[in-house]
């Protein structure tokens, strides 16, 4: 009776223990790499007026962070890139001008597409260039609602 109980316990895991769960299957330099992306992302959010607490969850299984209590900005997700080993990933929503903003801005960092910014564990983090795309992202919807680009 005893496993019965745990075992109806298991599926009532909190999105939080969820996200950990991924976060602790990644290989370690690239776990450390999306841990440290992650603080990033809520730094930035606490520093940038008008987004107020994030919301973490799993979309599409990675780890991902949206603006629930302000709806000020677009989904942002991060991951390992499945086929290149010691690659992660910050994802932004396709449909969106966020991709193209950042190359305008940063040429020097790697895209895939019009929905990421590729990085290396082994490479030194543009934390500097990080911060600006994560707080754009953030703040997309606020800029459309004003109208501006």
């Amino acid at each position: 009776m005893a496993g019965t109980k745990a075992a109806k316990k298991q599926p009532a895991k909190s999105p939080a223990s969820a996200v950990e769960a991924v976060f602790d299957a990644y290989p370690r330099p690239v776990k450390a790499r999306l841990l440290a992306l992650r603080r990033l992302i809520f730094d930035t959010a606490k520093t940038t007026k008008g987004v107020g607490a994030l919301e973490e969850t799993l979309k599409w299984g990675q780890p991902s962070y949206l603006t629930a209590e302000t709806k000020s900005g677009s989904t942002i997700r991060i991951d390992q890139v499945k086929p290149v080993p010691g690659q992660y990933a910050v994802y932004f929503h396709c449909q969106t001008n966020l991709v193209e903003t950042f190359r305008e801005l940063y040429p020097q960092l790697r895209y895939e597409g019009n929905r990421a910014i590729l990085l290396g564990a082994e490479d030194k983090v543009p934390e500097a260039e990080l911060r600006h795309c994560v707080a754009l992202a953030l703040t997309y919807r606020l800029g459309k609602r004003k109208g501006a680009k």
